[in-house]
């Protein structure tokens, strides 16, 4: 474990949360997460912990299946039109918000030089398995068709996710290509969330990892699924899925990550598929480090990796 990182998981168990796995969905999302324990270390070595500036961000609701679905719209800095991201951030489909996914948002923006828009998508158990999908696609219908009112460019529309919202990403596109819609530019997939067995190679390896183990993910599939039909469903088992014809692909993995393997997996099945896909391990950090740019160095790494595939296709 990179010492950065190590510091930052310190940190967290400092912050005394409950093992998720063992409360309900409502207490789950009241514990400290990997977001809170970067603001805890940065106050211990006397660093700043305001967010990292971009140009303008503006909270708003569009129409979602579930009713009004909110946004968040993270605008650079500059003028003209930008190329556009639709984000969906992580939680299992049941925790985290776009407060906890901040840090990414912002680092992606920059890096990007693109509008990032991030869904706050409905959560599971209060909303089970479609729900979260259907209002990820739900999201991509209206960014497609309102791109230009945010100064974003129709043509460089791209999407991204991490965990579960790597998943919704992968599926979102998938959906948009089967139902005949425009389909996004390039797809970044952080860490995802690509199938339902928790016997893989990186969840026996990291089965009690923080801030991610095992007995979390069966609890985040147990909340989000109706029935184990659900997990077999292509949207939650992307090895599945229908992926010829997708966008070039970036996949960012974990060492200490039960869901490494999962990246690995969808790598081998988007590439059997003909996909353009990039995929890298970042040795030394755990599940969730993409957005701890403030303290952690290959999270900055990891940011310009991914920014770097998404401007490939980008860029006008």
């Amino acid at each position: 474990m990179g010492s950065e990182q190590q510091q930052v998981l310190d940190a967290l168990a400092s912050l005394n949360g409950k093992p998720i796995e063992s409360l309900s969905a409502p207490d789950a999302r009241k514990q400290p997460t990997p977001t809170d324990a970067v603001l805890a270390l940065l106050k211990k070595e006397g660093k700043p912990t305001t967010p990292e500036a971009v140009g303008s961000v503006v909270n708003r609701t569009i129409p979602g299946p579930g009713g009004a679905l909110p946004i968040r719209i993270y605008t650079p800095a500059g003028s003209g039109t930008f190329p556009v991201i639709l984000y969906f951030h992580g939680g299992g489909f049941v925790i985290a918000t776009n407060d906890t996914y901040d840090g990414s948002a912002r680092a992606l923006t920059n890096a990007t030089k693109a509008i990032l828009v991030s869904v706050e998508y409905r959560k599971a158990p209060e909303h089970k398995f479609p729900a979260a999908h259907d209002d990820a696609l739900a999201a991509w219908k209206w960014v497609v068709a309102n791109a230009t009112n945010l100064r974003g460019d129709t043509a460089h529309i791209a999407i991204a996710g991490e965990s579960a919202g790597g998943n919704l990403a992968i599926a979102t596109t998938v959906s948009a290509k089967a139902m005949g819609l425009a389909v996004p530019v390039a797809i970044l997939a952080v860490y995802p969330v690509t199938q339902g067995d928790t016997t893989t190679p990186s969840y026996t390896q990291n089965a009690t990892a923080k801030p991610l183990n095992r007995a979390m993910m069966t609890w985040f599939f147990e909340k989000y699924t109706r029935s184990p039909a659900d997990a077999k469903d292509p949207r939650l088992n992307l090895l599945t899925a229908e992926l010829k014809g997708l966008p070039p692909t970036t996949i960012i993995t974990a060492q200490f990550d039960p869901l490494r393997s999962d990246g690995d997996m969808l790598a081998e099945r988007l590439k059997a598929a003909g996909v353009d896909v990039e995929i890298r391990n970042f040795d030394g950090v755990a599940h969730e480090f993409f957005g701890q740019g403030a303290v952690v160095p290959a999270a900055r790494e990891a940011v310009a990796f991914a920014a770097g595939g998404l401007r490939k296709q980008l860029m006008p």
